[in-house]
């Protein structure tokens, strides 16, 4: 199957390739054309806009461009014609204006200023219907992915649909990495989310893939951002209403295995309020199994334990339900205030069976046991955020002020049944065990911040904020055993724990940026402080806490810089740098041992420092008519590396202890592409390769020799438009093995393939898709050390399928001009300027 999936790969790259050499013969050109595009209401500059020169007689693409930091428009080498100009950017309508006439007695023409129009404006004699967005847009220091059209994580869930997203993967259990790396930033609508005490792969699951507008990934971030995240942040920005009038849409999802989903949205906007709310449930069911398999290089000659082969098997049952709501309020053209509010409410259930079996250097059998798992987990969580902006006078001149509160309850009930028998088949009464634990956690954040931003001479401006960010966390686990003797559960002290923390980060930024004719640059500094104190409780025999006080306190500056070249040809070169922190979780911190694996145990540590990084990049981006193309360079050093390392074994048990543990650093550099290419009217695919190295140094202190190794990964995805308003997309996915302080990450691969059929109107559509199509997909890894080697393997059983039935109602438009003569060629979604 892998030798046809390269050949599936290579060959789309071939013809993306062809279609880009093609971009290079052009007409003799002799003109140019300018322009300045603002939004209407603000008159703010919009940076970054997509325009397309259209020939007026053949319809072919004559050439693109896109508006710089400053909103200047510049194409050049246009050849003689008349043509039709479209400029768009997503969340506006796209702008258009008909008979542009490049000729020798007019070889430059000037658009003047080309006024974006917004569903937010005043101006409602104009058609304003939101844009069809495109699927990637190029910021300074961030990239937008529009995703709500995602044909092939329909129905599913967020963690589903971030494995569309360019140098973004997930494993099997919803855990994200950028560009390889697991230590990234995760927010949504920019700020850390409490859904399951801040589990990020409860968090992704636990949110419908429908209730997402695009995805912000920000492999470099500048001052302005937080300075958290080893490799990035990934902002997820839910849907939120863009258009006039009463607006809203219905989503219906049934999949196999009792899978379900529902999402609904209703919208109101005038020109003084705007009023929307959506809310989304979701109800899987997640079959899944392994097996956990460790050899012994060095036995104990008392118990001869060489082999312990450790199979899984588990069935697990998710529901939620995520509602968001809020209300813009314009006091005046130049004043917003917006009051928004998301509830989330999650209930799991989980059953997992393992079966283990001991041997002798013989593989003679020394002992077998069972362990029936079960856990029961629910939670509620809450977000309130109240926003004001105000505009000056001066274009550009703005302050915003955002006030954040979000709370969270995370409650689990664990029950533990545990059989061993001997080496003859005979159970080992002494040794069963029944075990249950209760954890009851509750999180409180608060957020506060203000941002300034002002301009500076005809190009440049300064932004400058402040922000807070503090976090409460307090969790306790009651351990309880049967008593045989009484047939009560007595608490056992030594497995229960208290644990709380405060975290908090105070931070200030400043950040100026400027452009001299097609040189722009922004140089940042962010100052942060931050603390976090632990406390973790453990109990005496008689119920008594003793509480082990935990501290990790330090300020650092954390400077950014970005330098941008525009070349002709519509080429950007940018090179840029910033300093990031990666902070020890709470969790990470608590020295309380987790033993619901039998081999395999948890500890935190409460001497964890944080990850120091210095990331550089260097960029290349290169537009022709019918493909984008984005090239990046990138080297990344950490210190003090967090790594969770294993223990040597107990000599008698075979048990082993899991810590994360500062190494000295690692050194990641590698090279990635994007590009979207219109191979046809009817197909168009975006490609993603990623190749890296990593040098992990080693760590006399734990045994780890060192590692190093090149890996890579691949993401392809097909778009189709086929006869009879039917659209199919078809994506594919790489990862080969990758390297870690001790052992490796083995190779996956995926497929995920969705159609959907609109019905006449467009106001109803009906999808289907299979995720995972082949089965292929899993997570396996193998570790080696001086005294063990562990195969290690998770996978979800089977395909996933849904069928998805959409319906859209409300009216976009208060008004509707009659057309001029000019307009009569436009699509409903443009306006002439």
């Amino acid at each position: 199957m892998n030798r046809y999936f390269y050949k599936f790969i290579f060959l789309t790259l071939a013809i993306g390739i062809t279609t880009v050499g093609q971009g290079y013969t052009q007409t003799t050109s002799t003109g140019k054309l300018t322009g300045k595009v603002v939004d209407v209401q603000t008159n703010e500059t919009v940076p970054f806009a997509s325009a397309v020169l259209i020939d007026k007689t053949s319809k072919a693409i004559i050439k693109t461009g896109q508006t710089d930091l400053n909103g200047d428009l510049l194409i050049n080498n246009i050849p003689e014609g008349v043509f039709t100009i479209k400029i768009s950017y997503v969340g506006y309508q796209t702008m258009v204006r008909n008979e542009v006439a490049i000729n020798k007695s007019q070889s430059v023409v000037n658009l003047g200023t080309i006024k974006m129009k917004t569903a937010s404006g005043n101006v409602l004699s104009e058609v304003t219907i939101t844009a069809a967005k495109s699927t990637m847009q190029l910021g300074i220091d961030k990239k937008v992915f529009s995703v709500d059209q995602s044909l092939v994580s329909e129905g599913g869930s967020a963690s589903d649909l971030l494995q569309n997203v360019p140098s973004i993967q997930t494993d099997v259990d919803g855990n994200v990495s950028l560009r390889g790396s697991t230590g990234v930033r995760v927010l949504i609508d920019g700020k850390p989310s409490l859904i399951a005490g801040g589990d990020i792969a409860q968090i992704l699951q636990s949110i419908p893939a429908s209730s997402i507008e695009t995805v912000e990934v920000i492999t470099n971030p500048s001052a302005k951002y937080d300075a958290e995240g080893q490799s990035g942040i990934i902002n997820i920005v839910l849907k939120r209403n863009k258009k006039l009038g009463l607006n809203g849409n219905v989503a219906l999802t049934a999949g196999n295995r009792d899978s379900y989903n529902g999402n609904t949205s209703l919208s109101f906007q005038n020109n003084k309020i705007n009023i929307y709310g959506n809310y989304g449930y979701r109800h899987g069911n997640r079959p899944g199994g392994g097996f956990n398999n460790i050899t012994y290089k060095k036995p104990n000659p008392l118990t001869d334990l060489k082999f312990a082969d450790q199979t899984m098997s588990s069935t697990g049952l998710d529901k939620s339900h995520n509602a968001k709501a809020g209300i813009d309020y314009y006091l005046t053209p130049k004043d917003i205030l917006s009051l928004s509010g998301g509830f989330n409410s999650r209930n799991q259930s989980n059953s997992d069976r393992a079966m283990i079996y001991k041997y002798g250097s013989q593989r003679d059998p020394q002992e077998f046991s069972t362990r029936n798992n079960s856990n029961l987990g629910s939670g509620n969580s809450y977000d309130l955020n109240f926003d004001y902006s105000h505009k000056f006078q001066t274009q550009g001149e703005e302050l915003t002020f955002n006030f954040g509160y979000s709370t969270g309850d995370n409650d689990n009930f664990q029950e533990y049944n545990t059989l061993v028998y001997s080496n003859a088949g005979v159970p080992v009464s002494a040794q069963n065990e029944l075990q249950r634990n209760i954890n009851n956690g509750n999180n409180s954040n608060y957020n506060i911040q203000a941002d300034y931003v002002l301009p500076m001479g005809k190009a440049g401006k300064i932004e400058t904020g402040y922000r807070s960010q503090i976090r409460y966390s307090d969790n306790h686990t009651q351990a309880l055993e049967l008593n045989s003797s009484t047939g009560n559960y007595d608490e056992d002290y030594a497995l229960s724990n208290l644990f709380n923390s405060k975290d908090q980060v105070h931070a200030l930024y400043l950040n100026y940026q400027n452009q001299y004719k097609n040189f722009g640059y922004q140089i940042g500094l962010r100052g942060e402080d931050a603390l976090l104190n632990t406390n973790s409780g453990g109990f005496d025999g008689t119920g008594n806490v003793t509480y082990t006080p935990g501290k990790i306190s330090y300020a650092r500056l954390y400077p950014s810089i970005y330098l941008t070249q525009k070349f002709k040809g519509e080429q950007q070169l940018q090179v840029s740098y910033s300093r990031r922190v990666n902070r020890p979780r709470p969790w990470d911190t608590n020295p309380f041992t987790d033993y619901s694996d039998l081999l395999n145990w948890r500890r935190g540590n409460p001497n964890l420092l944080p990850e120091d990084v210095h990331s550089f990049e260097m960029s290349y981006s290169k537009l022709w008519p019918k493909v984008t193309l984005l090239s990046t360079a990138y080297m990344r050093r950490t210190n003090d590396l967090i790594q969770r390392v294993r223990s040597a074994a107990d000599p008698v048990t075979g048990v082993i202890i899991t810590t994360p543990q500062n190494l000295s650093r690692d050194i990641s550099s590698g090279f990635e592409f994007i590009s979207k290419v219109d191979v046809i009217k009817a197909w168009n695919f975006t490609a993603n390769v990623n190749v890296y190295h990593s040098d992990i140094a080693a760590a006399p202190a734990y045994d780890i020799d060192g590692n190093s190794g090149f890996s890579w990964n691949a993401n392809l995805t097909n778009n189709f438009v086929l006869p009879y308003s039917i659209t199919l997309q078809v994506k594919a996915e790489y990862e080969s093995d990758e390297v870690m302080a001790q052992g490796k990450r083995n190779a996956n691969w995926n497929a995920d393939a969705g159609a959907k059929y609109d019905f006449p109107g467009k106001k109803a559509s009906l999808s289907f898709n299979v995720r995972d199509v082949f089965n292929t997909r899993m997570w396996s890894m193998e570790f080696e050390d001086n005294n063990t080697k562990t195969e290690f393997q998770r996978r979800r059983y089977g395909p996933v399928a849904n069928l998805t039935f959409s319906y859209r109602f409300g009216q976009t438009t208060f008004m509707k001009k009659s057309k001029k003569p000019d307009q009569q060629e436009m699509k409903p979604d443009e306006g002439s300027f």
